[in-house]
């Protein structure tokens, strides 16, 4: 053999080598995963809102008449008993309309003593038959309008002491002081607010809730209260009132919550208010990590295949989030595993590893996650 027919044999041979070691397959990617098993179906679901505390009865004071103010006697936070001076309006032209109307009052009672002399003169007369009948009742006619002049007059000074009075503003009930709305110098109008008391007494949580939970709030039904100043507060809360009517702007009904009397709730305070919903489906609870979106941004979650050792596309409808994670109402059932933890990584029949643990803890009906370990 030739040594150039040598060298093309070993090129050959070397060329296959090259194929044989191309054509092998690679090696198969492997990814652990951390999952969750999910539990039964809960059919009802826990709604969390937040509010604030104030009285049941607050409501803003003003004058009755209107006027420049000369004096706030009030801040907010100050403590008022009822009878209190909250504030004053300048009150001279009303002191000025009082005596104008009982100087009025004076002379309309010398015109009724006149008239009822010259009523009196006339009964004379018309006895002795020296007057006509006629001028004894132009007479009694001239002292009825007397009279009725003076009991106007009367009126209209009382009218004008009680104008006097209302350039007063006093506090209606005991309470504290939670708004001014005036200050000394400012002219207000009849009815404008100045002051706002909270009357002592019963309080009270409001919040606003969509129309979607609207229908869990009803009224007489008893909901947990809590403060977010004050964790270890935890109050039995009765619902006393939920609006007939959506905030026209936010498209949320006000619900007002009664409280049991406590020295720790005060006014102004966030609360939170915590009920139960029942549903007419299945909710199955999750981790929010185990949420992805799919090519069309629909959500979906990714189960595994303990068998076959492989993950799954699921698509998922989410109902609501809440401070456990995220539930939803169908696309799952009872026992599945689901990928908690590298969703970003996952792709349709992607071999994973599971920890020998895998069978975790089931997920709480209400919403309480437990993963399983993972694999190291």
């Amino acid at each position: 053999m030739s040594q150039r027919a040598f060298l093309t044999l070993l090129l050959i041979a070397a060329l296959a080598g090259c194929s044989a070691e191309t054509a092998e397959a690679p090696k198969e990617t492997v990814r652990p995963v951390k999952v969750v098993e999910v539990a039964e179906a809960a059919t009802t679901r826990e709604l969390s809102y937040s509010g604030a505390v104030r009285a049941r009865s607050e409501a803003p004071a003003g004058f009755r008449v209107g006027g420049k103010v000369v004096e706030r006697a009030v801040n907010i936070g100050d403590r008022v008993r009822a009878g209190d001076v909250l504030a004053r309006l300048d009150a001279t032209d009303y002191a000025l309309s009082v005596t104008s109307a009982r100087a009025n009052l004076i002379a309309a009672e010398r015109q009724v003593e006149t008239a009822d002399f010259a009523r009196k003169r006339a009964e004379q007369l018309f006895k002795q038959q020296v007057a006509a009948k006629a001028q004894l009742e132009q007479a009694q006619l001239s002292y009825n309008q007397a009279v009725a002049a003076r009991d106007s007059a009367r009126s209209v000074l009382a009218q004008a002491e009680n104008q006097v009075g209302y350039a007063v503003l006093a506090a209606d009930k005991d309470g504290i002081v939670t708004a001014t709305h005036a200050d000394a110098g400012q002219v207000v109008a009849a009815g404008s607010p100045v002051v706002t008391v909270a009357v002592d007494g019963e309080k009270e949580v409001s919040i606003a809730v969509p129309e979607g939970d609207v229908l869990a709030f009803t009224p007489g039904k008893v909901v947990e209260v809590g403060l977010w100043s004050d964790r270890t507060v935890a109050l039995k809360g009765t619902v006393r009132e939920v609006a007939g009517s959506a905030d026209p702007a936010s498209r949320t009904f006000a619900i007002r919550i009664s409280l049991p009397a406590d020295d720790r709730v005060l006014l102004g305070m966030t609360a939170t208010v915590k009920a139960v919903a029942h549903g007419d489906q299945p909710l199955f609870s999750l981790p929010l990590t185990a949420l992805a979106r799919d090519p069309s941004d629909r959500p979906m979650v990714w189960t595994v295949d303990p068998v076959a050792k492989t993950v799954h596309e699921r698509p998922v409808s989410v109902v609501d989030f809440s401070e456990a994670g995220v539930r939803v109402s169908d696309g799952l059932k009872p026992g599945d595993l689901v990928v908690v933890a590298g969703t970003q990584f996952m792709t349709e029949n992607l071999k994973v590893k599971l920890a020998e643990e895998h069978a975790a803890h089931a997920l709480p009906a209400h919403g309480n996650l437990a993963a399983a370990s993972q694999t190291r």
